[in-house]
């Protein structure tokens, strides 16, 4: 792995080389070796910038942050790629469909960190909701109202403000010429006029 250092107005120690290359190296882990290091380091206006920019095969990955050290700065940037690279990883992983044994029973993202020794920190796992092969019952209970059927003829207009009045889902009644209808509230709140036969 070849990295490319710069620093702009900030003196490079070996300290903070090692603990760039450490990071790297837990990176490296998620993305193997093939891939060119950019880091620059900068001071501007007492904050301390950290951009670390890496070029795997399908296009470059960058870490930046700010603090007021640059440790901090580092670790931040350091943080925020490998949260990139496992991304970067699992997506191509999805696309390749190459996941093995290893990745069956667990979600993708949280297998690839274990696996690679990276579990330091929680990742939320996606539960896909699944339909049973065979729908319950629900248990019918019957209710005799009188509340939702209209007991006179009355028009399409009329009825609508009956059933509002009365605060029905569901009303029943006749308009002048006899024709039986059935008004339906659906759960959107917008009625439904049902014509019965």
């Amino acid at each position: 792995m070849n990295v490319d250092y710069t620093a702009r107005k900030y003196n490079l120690t070996p300290n903070i080389r090692k603990e760039v290359e450490t990071g790297l190296g837990k990176i490296r882990k998620i993305l193997g070796d093939r891939f060119e290091t950019k880091v620059i380091l900068a001071v501007e206006k007492r904050q301390h910038k950290a951009e670390i920019t890496i070029n795997p095969p399908n296009g470059p990955i960058v870490g930046l942050a700010e603090t007021t050290d640059m440790s901090s700065a580092i670790s931040e940037a350091l943080d925020h790629l490998q949260k990139q690279a496992l991304k970067y990883k699992t997506k191509w992983l999805s696309k390749k469909r190459k996941a093995g044994k290893k990745f069956e029973n667990k979600p993708l993202e949280e297998s690839l960190e274990t696996t690679l020794g990276l579990a330091e920190k929680s990742t939320v796992s996606v539960l896909v909701h699944k339909f049973p092969s065979v729908a319950k019952t629900t248990e019918v209970h019957l209710v005799h109202s009188t509340d939702s059927v209209a007991l006179r003829p009355m028009t399409l207009e009329e009825a609508i403000k009956e059933a509002h009045f009365r605060d029905r889902d569901v009303f029943i009644f006749r308009d002048p010429k006899g024709t039986l209808f059935v008004l339906h509230r659906t759960r959107t709140g917008k009625m439904e006029l049902i014509e019965a036969p």
